[in-house]
């Protein structure tokens, strides 16, 4: 969330960011709203003060005995108070109003972020890897999952409905030596390990930005409970309503959990495959960072996610989004993309982004620094896949297939497989 006077006091910066969005928002009612409260809080001000002046003449009356008139001012004091709770009231509408508003522009792009309308716009940084040379023709890995046995489409429809998947044999043990491998690796560099509540509710969500803007592509509870999207969700929110101290800064946090998530919007999109399904597992990084820090955190998250893909050798681009490509409350974004055979390109399978204090100034986490400044200051937030399991596991398959139909378990996962090799059609 953007901060009221700040924006108020930036129109014309902010609009141009919007503009560079490519996002509506009611500029104009904003400010209507702002010049009300402002006016509200006048009126109320000068009442105030000609109820102390009635106040004090009560009391000045008594005592010399003029009851009449101390009575009137009495009634003068009450017409005033009548109008004060009034003016209250429209100004806690006000206030709502301009809440509701602040909660739907999205954050202010860093400027170090390209311009641009749409993902075309993107700016490549860098490539690692070469991808794979075969000397037979490489199969999708919507075939060659099903083939193998690890991979069945048809009971992820029977058990609950299209684009969810389940996973057999090999295909299970893959995906838990996947998990396994980020977290060990993560925890290795760094990152404590969490595990959290795969359900929020809707004070969490709105922490993060999924509410009020992304409610359509949740799933929700009558509870009024939430099916997380990401399990930065939960890792932010550990510390809403905090105030973290400078000398424990940056904090670097991992957890997985499965990941729910409507796709509303994505309708004719990779809807084949495993690549966008309703339920996948991710293993998240989230961090938090003193402001003059936080863009050096975000490099160091990037490299973090960058060294799953360099260990299970599979190649990839790194990309950094332009303005109008970025995601709702990033100030800045790098999207890690794996190469896939079946796009015969790049895939996003991590998404790293420094929402700088957008998710801070929502759900109140500050830190304070005693010696360097009073009070508290806002936090900044960052987060990233660190990777998506699911594409990861498709990577492999894809990238590591043989010409017989097996794949290769590339070397770093074996100890998480029992030292298996090799995945081969399940024959039984």
């Amino acid at each position: 969330m953007l901060d009221g006077r700040y924006l108020r006091d930036n129109l014309d910066t902010i609009r141009a960011a919007m503009g560079a969005r490519a996002v509506g928002w009611d500029f104009d009612r904003f400010v209507a709203l702002d010049d009300e409260r402002r006016r509200l809080i006048g009126e109320v001000e000068s009442r105030q003060a000609r109820r102390n002046e009635a106040s004090k003449r009560i009391g000045e009356l008594m005592k010399a005995g003029q009851r009449d008139e101390a009575e009137a001012a009495k009634e003068q004091v009450r017409v005033i108070n009548d109008e004060i709770a009034a003016l209250d009231e429209r100004r806690t509408a006000v206030d709502a109003e301009v809440r509701e508003m602040l909660l739907t522009i999205p954050n202010i792009p860093h400027e170090s972020v390209p311009a641009g309308a749409d993902e075309n716009d993107n700016v490549e940084v860098r490539r690692w890897g070469m991808p794979p040379a075969f000397g037979f023709e490489p199969v999708a890995h919507w075939d060659l999952g099903p083939e193998l046995g690890v991979i069945d489409f048809e009971r992820g429809v029977k058990l609950a409905k299209s684009r969810f998947v389940v996973l057999g044999r090999d295909g299970a043990r893959l995906n838990r030596a996947l998990i396994n491998f980020m977290l060990d690796t993560h925890g290795a560099r760094g990152y404590r390990e969490w595990s959290v509540p795969a359900m929020a509710n809707s004070e969490t969500l709105l922490g993060t930005g999924q509410l009020p803007k992304f409610a359509d592509d949740l799933f929700h509870t009558d509870e009024g409970l939430y099916l997380i999207p990401t399990a930065e969700v939960q890792l932010t929110n550990l510390h809403r309503d905090e105030v973290l101290e400078a000398d424990d800064l940056p904090l670097r946090y991992v957890a997985y959990t499965p990941c729910f998530r409507e796709e509303a919007g994505a309708a004719g999109r990779d809807t084949r495959g495993m690549i966008r399904v309703h339920q996948f597992d991710k293993v998240e990084l989230v961090k938090f960072a003193r402001p003059e820090e936080s863009m050096d955190a975000l490099e160091g998250m990037v490299a973090d996610a960058e060294h799953i893909l360099q260990r299970l050798g599979l190649a990839y681009r790194t990309i950094v989004l332009c303005t109008g490509d970025m995601g709702f409350g990033a100030a800045k974004t790098y999207d890690i993309e794996v190469w896939l055979p079946s796009y015969d390109g790049y895939k996003e399978i991590s998404s790293c982004s420094n929402c700088w204090d957008f998710q801070a100034r929502r759900a109140s986490i500050k830190y304070r620094s005693p010696g360097e400044f009073k009070g508290s200051r806002f936090v900044h937030t960052l987060n990233g896949s660190g990777l998506a399991v699911g594409r990861t596991l498709v990577a492999v398959l894809e990238n590591y297939q043989q010409a017989d139909g097996s794949v290769v378990v590339p070397e770093v996962l074996r100890p998480y497989m029992g030292g298996q090799e090799i995945i081969r059609k399940d024959v039984r």
